[in-house]
């Protein structure tokens, strides 16, 4: 778990990297992968990351607040971790749901309702967002985190 700022913002890019990733291929295996590019792959996914970042960056405080004001045992980082990520998926997958909404309408169009097919998109995404954050990309980005910044980090501490 980060433990400062900046340990924030650098897996904040490692959690927005690992999920925009996946969402991406899962989306684009839902929609088709017809008339894609390279350049095109990566520009939609800096525009993605972007985007997901500055909702990562509004939502994480407020589900943080709501995460450690539920009842439950806070004393197992595990815990905290878990209802984190319960409280914090639901909010980005409502957001970035509506960001793949204006994608898919400008892309391939939209056939009926937005509101259908906005629920549709929710609820899609959602059954993938949950187990992908709780067992794929929160312990990938945590392990990176331990691995990469806070040896760094703790060396500067004893010098």
């Amino acid at each position: 778990m980060p433990s400062n700022k900046k340990e924030g913002i650098i897996f904040g890019v490692f959690m927005c990297i690992g999920m925009v990733t996946i969402m991406s291929v899962y989306n684009l295996a839902l929609h088709g992968f017809s008339s894609l590019t390279v350049t095109s792959v990566l520009i939609q996914f800096a525009v993605t990351f972007i985007i997901a970042f500055i909702a990562e960056s509004l939502v994480e405080p407020h589900a943080r607040k709501l995460a450690l004001s539920l009842p439950y045992d806070k004393t197992k980082e595990i815990n905290i971790i878990v209802a984190i990520g319960f409280c914090m998926v639901p909010l980005m997958v409502l957001i970035m749901s509506v960001y793949g909404l204006i994608i898919t309408a400008l892309t391939i169009g939209i056939e009926g309702s937005l509101l259908t097919v906005y629920l549709k998109l929710v609820g899609l995404n959602f059954i993938v967002a949950l187990p992908t954050q709780l067992l794929i990309v929160g312990p990938i980005a945590r392990a990176l985190l331990t691995k990469f910044i806070k040896p760094a980090t703790n060396l500067t501490d004893r010098i």
